[in-house]
């Protein structure tokens, strides 16, 4: 298989759509995020990285905690929204219809629509060039009721947002099961 180069790119395909939320000199703001990812398991911690400019990240300066929440597919306008107006001009949480409340942090701001919430401590805010990358320790995670089988959050009821940059832009919807973690390797039988 022949292979074009395309020099340094940010193309880890496919990117989880966030909404990264913090009080800005005390209300809630939020905003649209692809980059977030899982930072480490033990302890748990999550990663945005956010452009040096935004609203969003002067509020987690300033409290030093921030919630990643979820949303789901049906919230796709209201995810869009937050990354097109800024909170310094726009009432977010207004203009969305957002209904938020607080965990066990008391100062990082959740969205009751999404279906997976976690509160996070900041432990780090690194500048990264155009980007501040800040990393998160989850100290809560919330998760709907009505999105759980068997007790477990389930993808398939969650319906998380996914951005695709490339080729043409958008936001899809979690796909079909490829196969099955930790198990479906097996089936290749070693050579030796």
């Amino acid at each position: 298989m022949n292979k074009k180069v395309f020099g340094p790119q940010t193309w880890l395909f496919v990117e989880p759509t966030v909404l990264v939320g913090s009080n800005v000199n005390g209300k809630p703001n939020f905003m649209a995020v692809a980059w977030a990812g899982i930072a480490g398991g033990n302890p748990p911690m999550v990663s945005v990285a956010l452009r040096h400019i935004r609203y969003t990240l002067k509020g987690i300066r300033q409290n030093m905690t921030f919630s990643v929440n979820i949303p789901s597919t049906d919230m796709v306008k209201e995810t869009d929204y937050c990354g097109l107006v800024s909170g310094e001009k726009a009432n977010k949480v207004k203009d969305c219809n957002f209904k938020i409340f607080y965990g066990a942090l008391g100062s990082a701001p959740l969205i009751k629509q999404c279906p997976v919430n976690m509160e996070c401590e900041v432990v780090h805010i690194l500048n990264l060039g155009s980007h501040s990358l800040v990393v998160g320790k989850i100290i809560e995670t919330h998760v709907s009721e009505d999105c759980l089988t068997d007790g477990q959050p389930d993808i398939a009821k969650i319906k998380p947002i996914i951005y695709l940059p490339r080729p043409s832009p958008g936001y899809r919807a979690v796909g079909k099961s490829v196969g099955r973690p930790f198990s479906v390797g097996k089936e290749i039988k070693s050579k030796e």
